[in-house]
């Protein structure tokens, strides 16, 4: 067997005997524009064997996506789409960052982060750009998660069940190669035609038996080596 994996979907509807989980409830702008998280689907799996031993570091990968309404669909392509960003990224950035320090154990557990977004057909792969390239979730996902490296990124639009492959590298070096990895995301149900399907993910360690070096200890590589060959 080479991995075994957990999953968990969790329904945010309202529970009429709790105390409503303030990150799940809805945000509403002083537009009256409101974020309703329909689904939150956490993903994690762990690393048992690969090629036919442990791995050098055990590593777990996690992913938590967010289901929620577009709420630019229908209009022009000239919308203005920063005052709704506003209003909900920062909402989703800590939900989402919140089920994977739960997932992964907290902060100081996470070495890679990704993020990703997949839009229904009758949005635009703008309303999905949107909602994860600006500092409103951006910077906020960043921050709860400790990093300091630019964010690498997947984002698609497709039907309900569309898997969407979310890159990962190392949330405070780059350049470190070890951490270069992938999370697959797929909601079986999301996202529908108005949907928008948000993704964080993140990694506490680099693949199994990683092996590749990195940027600070490669030789100098030019065109100039295919002149050598014979």
């Amino acid at each position: 067997m080479q991995e075994a994996t957990s999953t968990a979907a969790v329904d945010t509807a309202p529970r009429p005997t709790a105390t409503p989980d303030p990150h799940l409830s809805a945000h509403t702008s002083d537009a009256g524009v409101g974020v309703e998280v329909r689904k939150l689907v956490v993903y994690r799996e762990t690393v048992l064997t690969e090629a036919g031993s442990a791995p050098a570091v055990p590593t777990e990968r996690a992913s938590a996506a967010a289901v929620i309404r577009n709420p630019w669909v229908g209009t022009p392509a000239t919308t203005d789409l920063g005052p709704v960003v506003s209003a909900i990224a920062p909402s989703l950035a800590r939900i989402l960052t919140d089920a994977l320090l739960d997932a992964l154990g907290g902060v100081d557990a996470v070495e890679a982060f990704g993020k990703a977004a997949v839009v229904g057909t009758a949005g635009e792969i703008e309303h999905g750009a949107a909602l994860i390239h600006t500092p409103y979730f951006g910077n906020l996902v960043r921050a709860h998660l400790g990093g300091e490296s630019i964010i690498c990124f997947a984002d698609t639009r497709g039907d309900a069940g569309e898997t969407l492959v979310v890159p990962l590298w190392h949330k405070n070096h780059a350049a470190t190669r070890s951490h270069y990895q992938t999370v697959p995301v797929r909601v079986a149900d999301a996202p529908r035609a108005d949907e928008i399907v948000v993704v964080a993910a993140a990694s506490t360690g680099p693949r199994p038996h990683a092996r590749i070096g990195d940027r600070t200890t490669d030789p100098a590589v030019t065109p100039a080596l295919l002149e050598d060959q014979p």
